[in-house]
């Protein structure tokens, strides 16, 4: 039995691991298909909303500092998981068990590029937002060239962190650990990637505390010696708050999954696959609800968005009135053949009628 269970199974399709693993993962074709409906029309305003952020930042100068350069790349993120979750909705169900093991490492790690990109992005934004509170600043002095050593640093860390399964870390060698969430990854694995992402959710909830209570025994000190109350726009307030309502839409919408698939790696007999479809919705929510978050929050922002979304408007019009216009010239060349008579066809003409 020990000998079977170390043979690899590289060249088998997911049923196979499905069925080793009891896992079911049958829908409903109704609730497939709302799945698939829902899930579409969220993506597509994940997509369009998030290229949205990142061309606000990249237009408007008032937005060329660290923070929103952090932003934006958390924007990037979101950008990526909304492709993720329309390559995972429409592979899901019956369609996971006809995939190879190729096609879902692929399915599984760009998700968990994405989500590693989402959370190491607002650790990062966390601490910029603690240097800039610390000194007492709207914004800190982190240079250009720093802040692009920390994207990429970002995208280096997460990228590995979606290989590492299809690196090694996987039961396709050892069938008897593969968990039922992810028929092909380890249940070692899955208690790993969930107690990592929870112990990075406490250090983010950590340094806000800290920040917040600084803030506030700033304020109270700061008041008895200004007239009137403090400028919150001038002060490093508004954005954090933006920042804290941003990681709490993630850590309530990530939490309960991350707890699912600590869960399905420590405990063989809990009935994990009835909350899959439903967790995968509420991680499509946090990608919404965030540019909503920054444009409302955020005025600038959301005066940005108007501009960008009229600029669209005006140059989808002038497309519309040049093809008009292409279409009238057109039309009057093809006429043009059947031109009025000249002046000397007219007199010649007259001439004839006299005689």
């Amino acid at each position: 039995m020990a000998q079977q269970n170390q043979t690899c199974h590289y060249n088998e399709s997911m049923g196979f691991f499905y069925n080793n693993s009891g896992a079911t993962d049958t829908w409903d074709k109704t609730q497939l298909i709302l799945v698939r409906v829902v899930g579409s029309i969220f993506c597509c305003f994940i997509l369009v909303s998030n290229s949205m952020v990142v061309a606000a930042v990249i237009t408007n100068k008032r937005f060329h500092y660290p923070f929103y350069y952090l932003l934006s790349n958390l924007a990037a993120s979101d950008f990526l998981a909304g492709i993720a979750y329309v390559y995972l909705m429409f592979n899901t169900g019956e369609s996971s068990r006809t995939l190879t093991v190729k096609e879902y490492f692929i399915r599984q790690g760009v998700l968990d590029v994405s989500l590693s990109a989402s959370l190491a992005n607002l650790l990062v934004i966390a601490l910029e937002r603690y240097i800039s509170v610390m000194n007492w600043k709207v914004h800190s002095n982190l240079t250009k060239r720093r802040v692009t050593l920390l994207i990429v640093l970002v995208w280096a860390i997460s990228i590995f962190m979606g290989a590492v399964p299809s690196l090694g870390w996987n039961c396709i060698c050892n069938i008897s650990d593969c968990s039922r969430l992810a028929p092909i990854f380890s249940r070692s694995y899955l208690i790993f990637w969930s107690v990592s992402n929870l112990v990075v959710f406490l250090v983010m909830v950590v340094i806000y505390t800290r920040i917040y209570t600084y803030v506030k025994r700033k304020t109270a000190m700061l008041t008895p010696h200004t007239s009137g109350s403090i400028n919150r726009k001038r002060t490093p307030i508004k954005l954090i708050k933006t920042v804290m309502v941003v990681l709490g839409a993630f850590v309530i919408c990530w939490t309960p999954g991350l707890v699912v698939l600590l869960l399905d790696g420590l405990c063989t007999s809990c009935n994990v696959m009835k909350t899959k479809r439903w967790l995968l919705l509420l991680a499509v929510l946090n990608s919404v609800m965030n540019p909503c978050i920054y444009s409302y929050k955020d005025e600038e922002m959301w005066t940005t968005f108007k501009n960008l979304m009229r600029c669209i408007g005006n140059g989808t019009r002038r497309q519309r009135s040049t093809k008009a216009n292409a279409r009238a010239l057109s039309s009057g060349q093809d006429t043009g053949n059947s031109q009025p008579p000249s002046e000397e066809t007219k007199t010649d003409n007259q001439g004839i009628l006299k005689t």
